[in-house]
């Protein structure tokens, strides 16, 4: 892979509907709170689920993820974690062909508008192991 190609599609929310779990950095929760007008501890009691080692949002009952997910999009949007803000970006996608592929065969941002630059995405991808170090150790 030389060089990518990558749009968010407006009013998409295919990467918020995908099995698994958000895991949060300290900053996410400092901003997340901030934004709805929560103390962290508030946050922390109605939205995260830790374990010993991590820290994810807590999936609401009879909903596939986030509690956060509207008809209109991210309800904190402007917040919202470094995991949802770098998707697709992610080492597991960027650094696997077949997987980059696979992903975008539900993502329709993937293939689509101005070339990325593979040194960009290597880089991006890189943020995820710096604030998740636990995920890619």
């Amino acid at each position: 892979m030389d060089a990518i190609r990558f749009t968010c599609q407006k009013g998409c929310t295919k990467c918020c509907e995908v099995k698994g779990y958000v895991y949060l950095t300290e900053e996410d929760v400092t901003a997340a709170a901030g934004y709805l007008g929560l103390t962290r501890e508030a946050f922390e009691a109605r939205y995260i689920y830790r374990t010993r080692h991590t820290r994810r949002i807590r999936k609401p009952r009879g909903r596939v993820q986030c509690p956060f997910l509207t008809a209109g999009g991210c309800g904190i949007h402007p917040v919202k974690p470094v995991q949802c803000r770098l998707f697709p970006f992610w080492p597991e996608l960027v650094e696997d062909r077949k997987a980059w592929a696979r992903t975008g065969k539900w993502c329709p941002g993937i293939g689509v508008g101005k070339l990325v630059q593979i040194g960009t995405a290597v880089e991006r991808a890189h943020e995820m192991r710096v604030r998740y170090p636990e995920t890619y150790a």
